[in-house]
């Protein structure tokens, strides 16, 4: 685990011309890096994701998980990283990617638009299909 500056050094670039954002949960206590650009950007309406945020929908991005690191005490349940101080959930870490709640950056991100929705089958009915996007009834394949 590596200790990240505060959140006013939230954005910068690499030597290489690539980015690094950060972020983190609610109380901060969980810190985030990823470098680069994510090889997805999407939302899933999925029963699990929107249970897990408490919305109609997480909006995601996932990066190699050689791309991330992270400090803190992460926990996890069920394959999804939580604060155990806010209950913030601000990524999600497996062997072969990072998959970041894009909510959890320090900056908003305009600049990562979806290229995908996932479990439109869930959709709410008054949300209406981001223009552009995959659509997939289920997971994305």
């Amino acid at each position: 685990m590596r200790n990240f500056p505060d959140a006013s050094a939230s954005s910068r670039m690499m030597s290489d011309g690539g980015r690094i954002r950060r972020g983190g949960c609610s109380c901060g206590a969980v810190r985030f890096e990823v470098k680069g650009e994510p090889y997805v950007v999407g939302t899933c309406h999925c029963t699990d994701c929107r249970k897990a945020t408490g919305s109609t929908y997480v909006y995601y991005g996932d990066w190699p998980r050689s791309a991330c690191t992270s400090s803190g005490d992460a926990r996890v349940f069920k394959g999804r990283s939580f604060c155990p101080n806010c209950g913030s959930r601000p990524f999600h870490l497996s062997d072969e990617k990072a998959e970041i709640m894009l909510g959890a950056l320090d900056d908003a991100q305009g600049d990562l638009a979806p290229a995908q929705e996932g479990w439109i089958k869930r959709r709410e009915r008054w949300l209406v299909r981001i223009t552009g996007t995959k659509q997939f009834d289920q997971d994305p394949r």
